[in-house]
């Protein structure tokens, strides 16, 4: 087959290689989803929530049921399509060789530009939980100094590009790292699921008596339909992260059979940890006096849980929350910086960005610019005041990339019967049309409510509101792919032939 890129951009003179190397295994490829995926979004959003959906109530755990629908919908439009396109960059691959390259790019740049903030959130958002910790050991001055702004954006920075360096060292540094941490985190996180069905709210009701002299709050709280649509679309960010999967499949050992399996593991897997940690909370919190606490201070599990426990078990939880936020950092990283290397292998970003290590055979331009990126979300996160508006970002970007996943899948055979053949999930038509028209409509849904209830907010500047940011990010993916698109085609690159075909392994 002629090789149509328009120049080699890996590191050696072999044509036809992208000088990744396949070294993740599916225990590596799983770890790497569920660290995406648990961190934030299972110790702060679920009770932040009241705060960013006001009224939502007891409603919390039936939202998040119905979020897991189209979740479950979209990881399936990933495993089929992973299984036949294991290559680097994932969801930018499926889309430009299933739907259209423009679509691929724009929607990929999207993920990329939501995930990248996610992590500069995530970094920014750990440093509570280790203040916490040191507060809980009784180091009050050093717990303090973590208040301060320079100390907590300065400790921000320096677990970010940590995770960085560790990314640079190669995917197997990144699973030594993510395994055994992933473990403990289940082991700490299960001291909360234990916990939080042992006591009660009448529990908890005496031990806010003991500390604080206060009371529970009688508040009631009527189901509404809007309420409920908008928090399932921001508990809907509880299942992003299994698509850093596919993002790493240049790097997975026998890619078409361990990129679905490991896909299926970590939606299955988090999804049910997920709702028996919030249960368990839930359970002993009353969801009125958390609905009424948020509007006013930052909440967490460890910090709930910590009314009714003795201060040795609370360092144990907010620990192992701290390790959850942690592992979050090098898997996300290794997600967004393979996109990147995706689109730079294809022509459509500067080249220069899939530069692959010589040594470490990782693309270290890549991981550096997404760490630059993930720093400026610090930087929000920190002059913003609330990184609330990270988690609104990144919701809108992946329920846009889900659903150009979900077309993806009904286009594919159409438009690529080739690599369509290759598919072993959801191989047979009848499937595919209901399972992704189902994921198209819900997620295309869940993005309305969404888009409706930021706009409809009342912030402080427009700025604050996501969606214009957000569509201020596609015009820039757009400027860039028009841009270099007709840069290939000016020096004669059969522009649909690179797109016709897979990029190489």
């Amino acid at each position: 087959m002629t090789d149509t890129r328009p120049t080699s951009t890996v590191t050696d003179s072999s044509p036809g290689r992208s000088g990744l190397e396949r070294r993740l295994g599916l225990l590596g490829l799983a770890a790497t989803g569920i660290c995406s995926m648990l961190g934030a979004a299972i110790n702060i959003i679920p009770f932040m929530i009241q705060r960013n959906v006001p009224g939502i109530g007891p409603y919390v755990l039936p939202a998040y049921l119905f979020a897991a629908v189209p979740a479950l919908l979209a990881a399936l439009a990933y495993a089929a399509l992973s299984s036949a396109m294991p290559r680097a960059g994932g969801s930018y691959v499926f889309a430009s060789r299933g739907l259209s390259p423009y679509l691929g790019f724009v929607a990929s740049f999207s993920q990329w530009f939501g995930l990248s903030v996610a992590i500069g959130v995530v970094s920014y958002v750990m440093i509570p939980f280790i203040r916490d910790v040191v507060s809980a050991v009784g180091w009050e001055g050093l717990a303090a100094a973590l208040d301060t702004g320079p100390i907590r954006v300065g400790l921000a920075l320096a677990f970010l590009w940590i995770s960085v360096l560790i990314n640079m060292r190669g995917v197997k540094s990144v699973e030594r790292v993510l395994v055994p941490l992933m473990f403990v985190m289940f082991v700490l996180g299960g001291i909360v699921i234990v916990t939080g069905f042992l006591f009660d709210q009448a529990d908890f009701a005496t031990a806010l008596a003991a500390r604080e002299g206060a009371v529970v709050p009688e508040t009631t709280a009527e189901f509404g339909w809007g309420r409920f649509l908008a928090a399932s679309a921001i508990l809907f960010s509880s299942f992003i992260g299994f698509d850093s999967i596919a993002q790493a499949g240049g790097e997975a050992k026998n890619p078409s059979r361990t990129l679905p399996l490991a896909i299926g593991i970590a939606v299955v897997t988090v999804g049910t940890f997920y709702l028996l940690f919030t249960a368990a909370v839930y359970h002993t919190v009353p969801w009125s006096f958390v609905a009424e606490r948020a509007q006013t201070q930052d909440l967490t599990a460890p910090g709930l849980l910590g009314y009714v426990l003795e201060p040795q078990w609370t360092v144990l939880i907010v620990a192992g929350a701290a390790i959850a936020l942690i592992n979050d950092l090098p898997a996300m990283l290794l997600a967004v910086s393979r996109l990147m290397f995706a689109w730079a292998e294809d022509g459509v970003f500067p080249r220069s960005v899939a530069r692959v290590h010589a040594r470490f055979h990782t693309p270290h331009v890549a991981l550096v610019l997404s760490g630059l990126m993930a720093t400026a979300a610090i930087l929000g996160s920190h002059f913003a005041g609330d990184f609330f508006l990270g988690v609104d970002i990144l919701v809108t970007s992946m329920l846009v990339n889900f659903g150009v996943m979900c077309l993806t899948v009904i286009a594919l055979p159409i438009k690529n019967p080739a690599v369509a053949a290759d598919m072993t999930v959801l191989s047979k038509r009848s499937l595919q049309l209901p399972v992704a028209g189902a994921g198209v409509a819900l997620l295309s849904l869940f993005l309305g409510v969404h888009i409706w209830k930021d706009l409809t907010a009342e912030v402080g500047a427009w700025y604050f509101h996501s969606t214009p940011l957000w569509i201020a990010v596609m015009a820039l993916a757009s400027v860039i792919y028009l841009r270099e698109v007709a840069a290939l085609r000016k020096r004669g690159v059969d522009v649909p032939a690179i797109f016709a075909e897979l990029p190489p392994e």
